[in-house]
């Protein structure tokens, strides 16, 4: 054992030369130890606003500067920020499921345009002019698995 000055008190005290080697033993006792582990401040969620703590080296190390109480919350701002062309494997806007999204988020009713079927889990978006890569709105509608098959190989038209 050698001596070492507690880093909130200055208070001398015995340990073990390994856990001073190690970075340990800063602290004189397990007062002092609460003490230093207070440092810190309270941030909001960038999500929720929920009030969270955050030490120094949390918030140090956040290349964001967003603090977020779950992971849950994290992944909410993520997929709003890294999405479209802000993705990393962003090419050009030919991703399969594009249209899809903005289609859904255009308030267009999500209903099949052919026989009305409602579940979301069936239904596909279809292009008018069968072009894929033109995906203003008034080229897309809604239909389900079964018309869109009716669509492309039988000739049913979604008018």
């Amino acid at each position: 054992m050698i001596m070492a000055s507690c880093k909130i008190c200055r208070k001398s005290f015995k340990a073990k030369p390994w856990h001073l080697q190690q970075g340990w033993s800063k602290c004189c006792s397990k007062k002092c130890r609460d003490e230093a582990l207070k440092k810190g401040k309270f941030v909001n969620c960038d999500t929720c606003r929920k009030r969270i703590w955050r030490t120094p080296k949390k918030v140090k190390r956040s290349k964001s500067g967003k603090f977020f109480c779950k992971k849950s919350c994290q992944t909410i701002w993520r997929n709003k920020v890294y999405s479209g062309s802000n993705h990393a494997l962003w090419i050009g806007g030919s991703s399969s499921g594009f249209y899809r999204r903005k289609f859904l988020k255009s308030g267009v009713p999500i209903i099949c345009k052919l026989c009305n079927e409602k579940d979301i889990r069936v239904l596909q978006v279809h292009h008018k002019d069968s072009n894929r890569k033109n995906n203003e709105l008034n080229n897309l509608v809604w239909v389900c698995l079964n018309c869109h098959h009716l669509i492309h190989n039988h000739g049913v038209s979604p008018s």
